[in-house]
């Protein structure tokens, strides 16, 4: 290839002494060249493929009789520039090519089918008619491996049982089968499950029925003789995709690519030690698999009445955090840092559960939170886990306990009673939700009058925005922790698009005191401003599939902007509403009821929305205005995180002015990704190419 041939691209080419002079030529053309240096740790691979690529095309001109001849001389060569380097990889006459060692005599031996593509080969499988089906192939390869690992989205019987009776057999030889599976869309079938565990394979499955994070098809077959190969590709354990469906599959060898099976072999060990895969025994665990994949064949939630109800592997990892803390470390003031929409108050309730059952009595409660709408919502899970349709009284509102046992109150509500007219010692059992707020003086009072045998804080974002440490409460302890990031990594919540978009207004000017923007000043900017508007409209247009049939939350500076927003979302067709706090909570009720029904398309609020209530449905979050507090931030941001039918991301639209100097814009990106500052810049200029959990 001529210099002019070369085209204007991406390369990734060892620079010969042919190359540098194309380039030279290309130079003096007006092109620009860009070089790197190669990395000291890649230098041995990058060299050696350079070598093994140039030495082939010598050996194919020799004739066949020299070819053992060059290839020792050129070992020789290259050993005797590394002194001490093994001379024993010299080619024996022949060449031959070692292909079996046998146990016994050759009439005594296993049968080990050999597989049509070569061991040390990698290739590509695409069910093609005249080459290997994959089927064929697999069955081979059980024959002589001496571990296998299958990692697959569903099975079904009419796919296992072409392969069933070489995986058997690998069973009786005591090698391990391990399978990781799942109920997902109800494909799987229990009778292939049940046969896997019959023939002695050791299966875990996740549980989760409307997604998966398991979408991989592959299989490892690890062996001893250190010819490790694996397959990964498109095919789940199904007859079309082993015999005639058009799947695609690559066989990577470790021969060819050791790395790749490390990380295979790697990952896959992460994935069997993960909670989520849960180990399954027919007799223990049947009918849960049927009830599991009929529900995902129904697609629709599963009923608990009257069932116990049992904890995800994320809860059961923190109940059992929590009962170290207690049982081990003997202590019982513990806080629980969860994300937004992974259940803290189920958890809460749970524990509870247990607490009743390890101290033998019916432990009295107070649970507090500071909106009816959290207490409400708490009332009923609790009396759902406990499987107490009456468990339970308000204090809010209008609402007053009669028999002061199991208590959910406000803390404006306990704060007019009076905190001091409580025995200290009155419950055994204090839970305080969004405890971020512990600090404002009347949670402060309550904490330091209470005296119960056990306190539990919850909490999605400890820190605050005036740096208060609210885990001095807690001797300085987190004793679990499901960050954010952590939490979309599991699919516990729903994967979001997050857009920064610049809407030309010039916040730099503004006043900036108390660690934020001055209130009014916002209100003044951004309320009546058309054209913001309509550039609000235009990028929801561009970036939400259709804002018609959307479900959306925008959080606004004030009632007036709320207003004016929702004014102009309904004037532009999107049927819009604006609440705040002075809302009265049936007309709040009544707008997240039209959302959800679809008659509301967009509800602008001020200040509400922001903790502990379940808005599943809404798959669109509109940032209107600066907000400088992260807590309020990861608050409003998680109202859309939590997954619901038909909901397949969320899209989240920040209006970005430019901002004053001190306004921190990192502070946001790494609390939603857990990156460290540099590493978040670099990933910021480069586009995020990597995932950051």
């Amino acid at each position: 290839m001529s210099a002019m041939e070369m085209e204007p691209g991406l390369y990734e080419q060892l620079v010969t002494e042919r190359l540098r002079a194309r380039l030279d030529e290309l130079i003096v053309l007006g092109r620009t060249i860009r070089e790197g240096k190669i990395d000291v740790a890649e230098e041995p691979d990058v060299l050696a493929r350079h070598v093994g690529r140039t030495v082939a095309r010598i050996l194919s001109l020799m004739p066949p009789e020299h070819r053992v001849t060059a290839a020792n001389q050129l070992i020789e060569l290259a050993g005797s520039l590394a002194p001490g380097v093994d001379l024993g990889a010299l080619v024996a006459p022949g060449p031959r090519q070692l292909e079996e060692i046998s146990a016994g005599s050759p009439h005594e031996r296993a049968a080990f089918l050999r597989p049509q593509i070569p061991l040390s080969r990698s290739d590509l499988l695409v069910n093609n008619r005249d080459e290997p089906a994959l089927a064929h192939e697999v069955a081979a390869e059980l024959t002589s491996a001496d571990q296998v690992d299958l990692l697959c989205a569903f099975i079904k019987w009419y796919g296992l049982r072409l392969v069933i009776e070489p995986l058997a057999s690998l069973c009786e030889r005591g090698r391990p089968v391990r399978v990781i599976t799942t109920t997902y869309v109800g494909a799987t079938e229990r009778r292939a499950i049940d046969e896997l565990v019959r023939v002695g394979a050791h299966v875990k499955i996740s549980y989760e029925t409307q997604r998966t994070r398991l979408h991989a098809k592959a299989w490892l077959f690890r062996r001893k003789t250190g010819f490790d190969t694996a397959y990964v590709g498109s095919s789940n354990l199904s007859r079309s995709a082993l015999l005639d469906g058009l799947e695609w599959n690559v066989r990577l060898s470790r021969a060819e690519n050791p790395a790749l099976i490390d990380k295979f072999s790697a990952t896959f060990d992460a994935y069997w030690e993960h909670p989520g895969f849960e180990p399954y025994d027919p007799e223990r665990d049947g009918d849960r698999l049927d009830a599991a994949l009929q529900q995902a064949t129904r697609r629709e939630p599963l009923r608990l009445s009257g069932l116990e109800v049992r904890p995800f592997p994320f809860q059961q990892e923190i109940l059992d955090l929590l009962d170290v803390e207690r049982q081990v470390h003997n202590r019982f003031r513990n806080l629980v840092v969860a994300a937004t929409g992974t259940g803290k108050t189920v958890m809460a309730a749970l524990d509870y559960r247990r607490l009743r059952s390890q101290f033998g009595e019916d432990l009295s409660l107070l649970f507090v939170a500071h909106r009816k709408e959290i207490l409400e919502q708490s009332l009923a899970t609790f009396g759902h886990v406990l499987n107490e349709p009456t468990f339970g009284e308000l204090y809010v509102g209008g609402a007053r306990p009669e028999q002061w046992r199991h208590v959910f109150a406000s803390i404006q509500s306990l704060t007019r009673y009076g905190v001091e007219s409580i025995s200290p010692n009155h419950f055994k059992v204090v839970i305080i939700d969004e405890f971020h707020h512990a600090e404002g003086a009347t949670y402060k009072r309550l904490l330091t009058h209470l005296q119960p045998t056990v306190l539990l804080g919850l909490t999605a974002t400890p820190e605050r925005a005036d740096g208060q440490d609210v885990t001095h409460w807690f001797g300085g302890h987190i004793a679990a922790e499901l960050r954010l990031w952590e939490a979309l990594e599991q699919e516990l919540l729903c994967p979001f698009h997050y857009f920064g978009v610049a809407d030309n207004t010039d916040l730099s000017v503004l006043e900036w005191k108390r660690g934020g923007y001055e209130q009014n000043a916002l209100e003044n900017l951004y309320t009546g401003n058309d054209a913001r508007a309509a550039l609000i409209l235009k990028r929801l247009s561009e970036k939400v599939p259709d804002p018609h049939r959307m479900r959306a939350l925008g959080f606004c500076v004030s009632q007036a902007h709320a207003a004016y927003m929702a004014r102009v979302f309904t004037e532009a067709g999107l049927p819009a509403a604006a609440v705040d706090a002075n809302t009265p909570p049936a007309e709040r009720a009544q707008a997240r009821q039209q959302l959800t029904a679809g008659t509301l398309r967009c509800i602008f609020s001020v200040d509400v929305f922001n903790e502990g209530l379940d808005v599943p449905d809404v798959d669109t979050v509109l940032f209107l205005r600066p907000t400088e507090s992260i807590t309020v931030f990861l608050q409003q941001f998680g109202r859309g995180l939590r997954h619901a039918p038909g909901k397949a991301c969320l899209t989240v639209l920040d209006f970005i002015g430019q901002q004053h100097r001190k306004f921190r814009f990192d502070l946001r990106y790494r609390a939603l990704t857990g990156a460290p500052r540099r590493a978040l810049e670099r990933h910021l200029e480069e586009g995020f190419p990597f995932r950051l959990n």
